[in-house]
């Protein structure tokens, strides 16, 4: 008996969550994104209004204004995002213990246990849809299908708010015809490669000899064949499935290049925010900062850096990444994909700091900490009421 798997997606989810809050900004164009005045500013989400004018994520604020001089740009109020991703994922476990997330705005579901209780597949997902935007004013497009690859692609197939189911008897004419770069874990890198072989539709995939796709992409390229080819069994994870957590990062691949300290630093800032809410929501440290940059010609470097001592601080982590960059790449080289990683993580209550000769700059990182944390919990409360100031 075929499983049922729904993939979940949160539509726009950041700027979703912004409309919800202030509900005048689901008539405007508008964009969740970081700090503009200190040119630290990229585009993190944007509504359908945005997008209307080609706005994208991961660009800088001042290129998406250039294209929208009626954007509206808000700044990113993280711990309200959390609460609404649990919200959102504890209406999920009212229909199976199966939910398993793919970050914060998606998640699969295995419903096939549920269906005596709520109905096939179709009907939990229009479900589920109806709920999430009673309760939370979010709207979801969910994937229905009997693996999770093609669920994935069915939240992609069509947005917002919608259902779209691929069976097993339209799965090859619905999803044949659609791009390879459209199938779970393509990247620009894999797509060219499978470019270079004749291969742009998924469908072409699907019938392409798997020896050679061995040959040329190793194991990912076997893999990639089977997800095409309708033969994905990974089974989704239970809610209470607890993993290891080794190393948090977070990677930006950019519609456009970034070059000169300046733009690197925007994108800098951005990720290390990103990475030090969640590593303190973790209660975890980082030893190492590893950085990973690829330029446009696909070319990739990485590069890590011990720290002097543990830290979930942004403030840390970014200086520490501006710095591995500095040291291994001409920052006047255009940068295509950037990705900053915290390694060699500890729990913050098992970390005994030694005393060193650096007691002024161990001071200097508690307070940053003491005042990270602060906003945190401001933010938590009240959302984006405060700032850390000059950064």
């Amino acid at each position: 008996m075929d499983r049922t798997i729904l993939h979940c997606d949160c539509n726009g989810f950041y700027a979703s969550v912004e409309c919800v809050l202030k509900p005048e900004l689901k008539n405007v164009p508008m964009a969740v994104g970081g700090n503009e005045e200190m040119r630290h500013g990229i585009i993190l989400a944007k509504n359908e209004l945005a997008k209307k004018f080609n706005v994208l994520t991961a660009e800088t604020i001042w290129q998406a204004k250039r294209k929208c001089p009626e954007l509206v740009v808000v700044p990113p109020h993280r711990e309200l995002y959390y609460q609404y991703s649990k919200h959102v994922k504890d209406i999920y476990c009212r229909y199976t213990d199966y939910v398993e997330s793919f970050g914060l705005d998606e998640a699969w579901l295995d419903v096939t246990g549920s269906r005596r209780l709520f109905g096939d597949g179709v009907t939990i997902a229009n479900e589920l849809r109806r709920i999430v935007r009673e309760e939370t004013g979010l709207t979801i497009s969910v994937g229905v299908s009997f693996c999770k690859v093609f669920a994935k692609l069915g939240s992609d197939y069509k947005k917002p708010d919608a259902t779209t189911v691929f069976d097993r008897v339209n799965w090859k004419e619905k999803i044949y015809p659609l791009s390879v770069k459209d199938l779970l874990y393509v990247g620009r890198s894999t797509a060219k490669e499978l470019e270079q072989l004749g291969i742009k539709t998924i469908g072409e995939l699907a019938r392409f000899d798997e020896r050679t796709l061995y040959n040329h992409l190793g194991k990912a390229g076997t893999m990639l064949h089977r997800y095409a080819n309708g033969l994905d069994n990974d089974p989704v994870k239970l809610v209470y499935e607890k993993e290891e957590v080794k190393s948090v990062g977070n990677g930006i691949t950019f519609p456009h290049d970034l070059v000169g300290e300046d733009e690197v630093r925007s994108g800098v800032y951005e990720l290390s925010d990103s990475i030090a809410v969640r590593m303190r929501r973790k209660k975890l440290k980082c030893t190492t900062v590893q950085v990973t940059i690829k330029d446009p010609d696909f070319r990739t470097i990485n590069r890590q850096q011990k720290l002097v001592s543990p830290t979930y601080t942004a403030r840390d982590i970014r200086e520490a990444a501006m710095e591995i960059i500095k040291r291994s790449w001409n920052l006047q080289k255009p940068i295509r994909m950037l990705t900053v990683t915290g390694t060699g993580l500890i729990k913050d209550d098992e970390i005994y700091e030694q005393m060193t000769l650096f007691n002024e700059d161990n001071e200097r990182s508690r307070r940053a900490e003491k005042l990270e944390k602060t906003v945190d919990s401001l933010k938590s409360r009240f959302g984006d009421v405060v700032s850390l100031g000059k950064k």
